[in-house]
């Protein structure tokens, strides 16, 4: 039985096209060849960059393409700052506070527990801690480190926070690795953001080249590119994908990857797959490499998942070569 919100979308879908300027050659589409054959027409014209640098063309992409993130908090360690920017009411990013920030001891990204390096990379908020002993002031903010590419290039290590300074302590003027703000400016920054709706970016220095909407295009066609030969069972459409250096979270390399996706898609099942929430943004420290997260609904005969997706990609020559996912 196909699910009862597919069902939904797909009506609300084809209501809408059905009342646009397209309704002659939508309705005949469906008149010749049916729902399935429409909702194909769709998911191809996804992968269109048409359809995404004009979806794209009045988007704020400071930072990327953020669905989710309506806060970045973003911290320059050669600078010593730590910035947050939130969306106005045009959906634009606008620098709100701008602190003064200590960061690790030694420079460079962090590889390893104990070398006293704050990370480079792109990060959420996991938890905010009230109750923290009094040398990390009044709360601490706890960061994904290590996330899925850091797993990826072997580093270790974790408890990356972003903390107040020492209450009764004397201050240092750096961390063991996270990053500190004094009091005063956690208890301002607790009370502009929402840490399910915030990114946390950290970069080594300025030098850092922002997505360009041309890059952001290119990659979010890919993306459904992707996903449309997923859905339609194209193995060697979708395994194109996959970069030779491939290891997913778990461990499976690109060879044994490529046998289990093989033996899925010769089952020839028809599946329901939805993105939503997503964003891509430019991994810094990094040339040609980005962090792309969903909320993925998944749904076929066989197996059923609902919930977050995480890719990193390096775009080259155009193309979105995939060298880990979770």
């Amino acid at each position: 039985m196909q699910n009862k919100p597919f069902i939904f979308f797909t009506t609300i879908v084809l209501f809408t096209l059905i009342s646009t300027t397209l309704m002659g050659d939508v309705l005949t589409l469906y008149r010749l060849h049916g729902i399935q054959n429409l909702q194909k027409q769709m998911d191809y014209d996804l992968t269109q960059k048409k359809y995404w640098s004009d979806y794209l063309a009045d988007k704020d992409t400071t930072f990327g393409y953020l669905e989710s993130y309506t806060n970045v908090l973003l911290c320059n360690k050669s600078l010593s700052t730590l910035a947050l920017y939130t969306k106005n009411d045009d959906n634009n990013f606008q620098l709100l506070k701008e602190y003064s920030a200590y960061t690790g001891k030694v420079k460079g990204d962090k590889l390893h527990e104990g070398d006293l390096k704050t990370p480079v990379g792109v990060y959420t908020l996991t938890k905010k801690l009230d109750k923290v002993d009094s040398f990390y002031g009044p709360m601490a903010f706890v960061t994904s480190y290590p996330n899925s590419y850091d797993k990826y290039k072997g580093k270790d290590g974790s408890g990356i926070w972003i903390h107040g300074l020492p209450i009764k302590q004397e201050r240092n003027k750096f961390t063991k690795g996270c990053i500190a703000i004094n009091n005063q400016s956690i208890e301002c920054l607790d009370r502009h953001i929402n840490i399910k709706k915030t990114i946390l970016i950290i970069h080594e220095d300025t030098n850092d080249k922002k997505a360009s909407k041309e890059e952001l295009v290119t990659l979010l066609t890919n993306l459904y590119a992707w996903r449309y030969a997923w859905l339609y069972n194209k193995t060697e459409d979708y395994l194109n994908f996959y970069d030779d250096a491939f290891i997913r979270f778990d461990g499976m390399d690109i060879k044994r990857f490529k046998s289990y996706k093989t033996r899925i898609f010769n089952k020839g099942e028809s599946k329901t797959i939805i993105f939503n929430n997503i964003n891509v943004i430019p991994y810094p420290g990094e040339e040609n490499l980005f962090k792309i997260t969903f909320f993925e609904i998944y749904k076929s005969n066989s197996f059923a998942f609902s919930g977050q997706k995480v890719l990193i990609v390096r775009l080259e020559d155009n193309n979105m070569k995939i060298i880990t996912e979770k």
